[in-house]
Parts: structure tokens; C-alpha cells; sequence
């Protein structure tokens, strides 16, 4: 299957270790050669990074990885292709906009006999993933449930796509990260983790590579920056284990809310 990287922070912070170690996985620590891509949040902006090629030997992911681009915000994937071809228009995260934002989406996992259960009219997928086609459904839904202006109250939204991301999981594996910009939506079919990173920071070290960080020198004690992942990127922190079902929204790097299946 794939894997999944995000990151929500209170101050701009840059994504350069835990993508360093997810970029591993793609065709030297892990099997998922078949692309990989990362978008980041700059205000309501957003800017995107996609190859089709693996990210262990991308020169595009060479640059994200030497090259701290600052956000809040931040949405990675690493691909190994089982619905849809290996191509740019298949690698994740996919974007649309909805109430005048950039929505973003990654799924790992892989759904069966799904197209009757997600027709789509408004929002249209450029490619042939099971993963594309599912984002588009659950966007419509949102818009059918709230209409076309921004609700006041986002957290009843995210509420309401955890929901939909029960009623997919039911057709397969789902693991799903969803992002307005501001909020970041987790959701665990099967493999799922994430650690909340604050004062007193201290060093990590990389699973994948042998490369160890010493966050106290990079951050202010006013950080608070949580890395949601498949699996854990380090061995020397106490990453915490979501179960299946079980999704959690977080903002600023702030756990929000959250809930289990039911």
C-alpha cells in the first residue's frame, strides 16, 4: 500500500526531518516506488510538490529535504500503486477548492467494488485512483450537508467527514488525511500514528536513515508541533498508536477533538 506524513504546528515549521525518513521508504526502507508527493500551507495558500518517480531517488524530493520550506500545514504521501497507473495525475495529495479554500487529501489503503458508492457530479477526478475518485465523493457530501458558504462551526464538519470516512472505510482500508489549511483531519483504517512535540524538546532519531535532530536548538518553547504518520519515523519517542476507527482533528498542532467508531 502507501504511506502518509502530516504535520500541524502552532508557528511555521519546516517538514525536513520526517520527510527525510518517509522519502526512505520509497524503494530503499520500503516498497512504495510508485511516486510520491507533498503539499504545503502558506496562510490560504498552498503549494505542492508531485513525481511520479520514487522519492529516494527524486531530485525533487532532494530539494524538499534540503530545502526548509516554512508552514503550518503540512500533507505527504508515498505511493505503491494498486488502483490506477503509475502517473503524476494518480500521485497524492489531491486538491480542490471548496467555501473559497484549498481542500487536501491523502489516502493510504485500497477499496473494492467502490464505484457505485461514490457518484460524483461537481467534483471530478483528473485520474483513475480509487483514492481521487472517494475525495471527490466525500467533498460533495460535505457541500450536499452544509450547502455552498462556509459553515461557522468547521469542527461539525470534520465531525461529519470522519463519518464518511467510516462509511468508506467499509469497502476497504482507508486511511485518510484531510486538510482545509487551518484543520487537520486524521482518520485510522488500520495504520495510523502520530506524536505531539513540546517543550522541553529533545533529540530524534530516524528509523530509516542515520540522521538524529536535536529539536531543542531548533524550536522556542512555545512550539507545539505534532507528525502524523503511518508508521513511527523515530525509535527514541513515544509515538501514539490510533486504532482503527478512531480519527482525531487537530489545529495549531493542538489535538481538538476526536472519536472512535459509533
Amino acid at each position: 500500500m502507501c504511506e502518509l506524513l502530516a504535520m500541524s504546528a502552532n508557528v511555521p515549521t519546516d517538514i525536513v526531518f520526517s520527510f527525510t525518513g518517509l522519502a526512505e521508504r520509497g524503494g530503499v526502507t520500503g516498497p512504495h516506488v510508485d511516486g510520491w508527493g507533498i503539499t504545503f500551507y502558506e496562510g490560504k495558500g498552498s503549494r505542492t510538490f508531485k513525481d511520479a518517480h520514487p522519492s529516494s531517488q527524486s531530485l525533487i524530493a532532494r530539494l524538499i529535504k534540503s530545502y526548509p520550506i516554512k508552514s503550518e500545514v503540512v500533507i505527504s504521501h508515498i505511493r505503491q500503486a494498486n488502483r490506477g497507473e503509475v502517473a503524476l495525475e494518480n500521485t497524492h495529495p489531491f486538491s480542490r477548492e471548496l467555501w473559497g479554500r484549498y481542500w487536501t487529501y491523502a489516502h493510504n489503503g485500497q477499496l473494492s467494488d467502490y464505484l457505485p458508492h461514490f457518484p460524483v457530479s461537481r467534483f471530478r477526478p483528473v485520474g483513475d485512483t480509487d483514492s481521487e475518485l472517494a475525495f471527490c465523493w466525500l467533498l460533495e457530501q460535505l457541500v450536499k450537508r452544509f450547502g455552498d458558504t462556509p459553515p461557522e462551526d468547521m469542527q461539525s464538519v470534520f465531525r461529519y467527514a470522519a463519518a464518511l470516512a467510516e462509511q468508506i472505510r467499509t469497502l476497504g482500508v482507508f486511511n485518510m488525511i484531510l486538510t482545509d489549511g487551518e484543520h487537520l483531519l486524521c482518520f485510522c483504517s488500520n495504520n495510523l500514528c502520530h506524536i505531539t512535540r513540546r517543550a522541553p524538546f529533545g533529540k530524534a532519531k530516524l528509523i530509516d536513515t542515520d540522521v538524529v535532530i536535536d529539536f531543542d536548538k531548533e524550536t522556542t518553547p512555545k512550539d507545539v508541533v505534532t507528525v502524523i504518520a503511518t508508521r513511527p519515523l523515530t525509535d527514541n519517542e513515544a509515538w501514539q498508536l490510533m486504532t482503527p476507527g478512531q480519527w482525531k482533528l487537530f489545529a495549531r498542532g493542538e489535538l481538538l477533538c476526536e472519536g472512535q467508531p459509533g
